[in-house]
């Protein structure tokens, strides 16, 4: 496995991070030439009756009559609003196939134990609550059925990858959050090797993400974070009643949300990328934090960042003394996306 690299910690410890070359694999995943193994997400079956309904209850995405092989991103919101999860999810007929984030997971509801700041994975190991518990212990009386796929695992494939190229799947394809590629479901005995010469790291895949505006639930968010600082909303807004839709409706219709995300250009010659949970700061203050950043082939240095939505759009920030220009990703007037990327699907991953 020469010139493999893995991902030393972090929510994404032991995944390919680059084989050498992340630029190449940059141009390959935009050029939809490349796979990605994102082995560490989650995948969870939900059976039973009830399933569409029942999620179509307790999230943002518009479950209810789903066709089969169709697939939606969703958020579940705390009770007042506030992001605790995030999923791609597709109903094969029989069972609805669901992926998260390792990063993604609840936050507490006991103030006598606070969250992690923005940038802090919330994973399961930090705070126990993972997104299969947390859908179980939402089963009630109905009548579905959480199952845990250790058995599953999740590629990202590029648009001009040969289907028979690839193994076989076990659920229908899932659109992806970035473009010219869909989310594949395959046996864990299945994943290519690291050597494997289409395979593209997660430097590659996280600097696709970041340019494109995507917030990554648990990394680019943090206990307060409400749907609209991301620009993320239900299918539509009057879909019907699921947890938080009071909050998100209202900070919509009536109000404007207390941050807003933005992509910070970063100056590149200071050589280095903030880390994650960095203040932003303006003339000295502080007016927001970093999440992910990236160095990207074509851009260079950047970042993905909330911050105070009356932050002015046209000031010049700092972070780690490094200077950054913002671009506005939710509008701060009235918080809806306002820049997305040519060619890209600006979703939740």
């Amino acid at each position: 496995m020469s010139g493999v690299v893995l991902v030393p910690e972090g929510p994404d410890a032991g995944l390919l991070w680059h084989r050498g070359d992340p630029f190449a694999e940059e141009r390959a995943i935009a050029a939809g030439q490349a796979i990605v193994a994102l082995t560490n997400r989650q995948v969870l079956t939900v059976t039973g009756d009830d399933r569409l309904g029942w999620l179509h209850s307790l999230s943002t995405g518009r479950f209810d009559g789903l066709p089969p092989g169709q697939g939606l991103n969703a958020l579940i919101l705390s009770p007042t609003g506030q992001v605790r999860y995030g999923l791609q999810a597709v109903d094969d007929g029989e069972r609805l196939w669901v992926i998260t984030d390792p990063a993604s997971s609840a936050s507490p509801d006991d103030p006598a134990e606070p969250a992690p700041a923005i940038g802090v994975p919330t994973g399961l190991d930090v705070q126990g609550v993972g997104l299969a518990e947390f859908l179980d212990s939402m089963r009630f009386r109905m009548k579905v059925q959480v199952s845990p796929r250790d058995d599953a695992r999740v590629l990202w494939v590029g648009e001009g990858i040969d289907p028979a190229d690839l193994p076989a799947a076990l659920a229908p394809a899932v659109d992806a959050p970035l473009g010219h590629g869909q989310l594949v479901i395959v046996a864990a005995d299945d994943v290519p090797s690291p050597d494997n010469p289409r395979l593209a790291g997660v430097w590659a895949w996280e600097a696709a993400r970041v340019a494109a505006g995507v917030p990554r639930i648990g990394i680019d968010t943090d206990d307060k974070t409400l749907p609209n600082e991301l620009g993320l909303y239900a299918t539509e807004l009057d879909k019907g009643c699921y947890t938080g839709q009071e909050t998100v409706a209202r900070v919509h219709n009536v109000g404007r949300p207390p941050r807003r995300l933005v992509r910070l250009l970063l100056d590149g010659s200071m050589n280095r990328l903030p880390a994650p949970g960095d203040p932003i700061l303006l003339d000295g203050e502080p007016v927001g934090v970093v999440g992910s950043s990236a160095q990207h082939f074509e851009e260079g240095p950047i970042a993905l960042g909330l911050v105070r939505r009356a932050v002015p759009v046209e000031a010049t920030l700092s972070v780690d003394d490094i200077a950054a220009n913002q671009e506005p990703i939710v509008d701060p007037d009235i918080g809806l996306h306002v820049k997305p990327e040519p060619g890209l699907r600006r979703r939740l991953i």
